[in-house]
């Protein structure tokens, strides 16, 4: 049990599996499921959307998972989810953006296994600005407060979260490394300078680390989702500007007409985790919109 502000963990037993409709089709050419993951696998921002899908995919696969954030009531959801299909995991509220947070979380997690899966799925969006006004405002609008506030969610939490686990995953001998970026990162965005600019500079982290620690073992990859229908988007896409809504908007706003949905972009992080030749990758997953 760790105590204190920083952290707060809640262990929950596996059951007998139930059945479940898998998150992901992931199958070798002779239609074999996809290997079973030793070790822990560490998802930051696991409490609902694609980090709870992704937590729920690497449960199925034998992992021990460690879900990790700042609300310990939606980890322990995600948890609840991971025993009802059979998985072994626990929650850790913990703040991934600070030194000790991520400390606290990775020491957990290293108490199940070696971190074999790091997926840094945190980070801030359109909906941040319902509680910090200006958070996803252009350049000439965005105070120091909220470009600092953004890239310390966005960004700080990725470096303090693989600065804590290389050692181990070097030690171990390999590793895979997930960071969820956004299409935001790949290009450039009209509005939401500070946010765009975070997932921008953690793409070409994610390919530096790749560079650097591929000869040891550990690979690292991107996925850079597009406008998927989590609880970052629920505001738009409850509100009248729903593009998705319009049926002239819909398809030039991304050319399959619809958001994605977060078991798609835990099928592709899953990919990502699994695939023995994925590293430096930017997987764009994003119904062809920046097409």
């Amino acid at each position: 049990m760790i105590h204190g502000a920083e952290a707060q963990i809640r262990f929950m037993a596996p059951q007998q599996k139930n059945h479940r409709t898998p998150t992901t089709g992931l199958y070798d050419r002779k239609g074999n499921s996809m290997k079973r993951i030793e070790g822990s696998v560490v998802i930051t921002g696991g409490g609902a959307g694609i980090g709870r899908e992704a937590a729920l995919g690497f449960a199925e696969r034998g992992a021990y998972v460690v879900v990790a954030g700042r609300t310990l009531s939606r980890l322990e959801e995600t948890v609840a989810a991971i025993k009802a299909v059979g998985g072994r995991g626990c929650a850790v509220a913990a703040d991934c953006a600070t030194e000790a947070g991520a400390d606290a979380v990775l020491t957990v997690a290293e108490h199940f296994g070696p971190v074999a899966v790091l997926v840094n799925n945190a980070g801030v969006g359109y909906s941040f600005e319902a509680t910090r006004p200006g958070s996803m405002a252009a350049l000439a609008d965005a105070s120091p407060e909220n470009w600092h506030e953004v890239m310390r969610i966005n960004l700080d939490s990725v470096y303090f979260m693989c600065r804590r686990a290389l050692p181990g995953m070097i030690a171990a001998g390999g590793g895979a490394i997930v960071n969820v970026s956004s299409a935001g990162g790949t290009q450039g965005m009209v509005d939401a300078h500070a946010y765009a600019t975070s997932k921008a500079g953690m793409i070409n982290l994610t390919r530096s680390l790749a560079r650097t620690y591929g000869p040891s073992g550990i690979r690292a990859n991107v996925l850079a989702p597009g406008f998927v229908a989590t609880d970052m988007v629920a505001g738009v896409l409850e509100s009248e500007a729903n593009p998705f809504a319009d049926e002239a908007l819909r398809f030039a706003v991304c050319p399959l007409g619809r958001p994605g949905e977060p078991a798609e972009m835990a099928e592709a992080i899953l990919f990502l985790a699994s695939n023995g030749y994925a590293n430096g990758a930017v997987l764009v997953v994003d119904g062809g919109s920046t097409c």
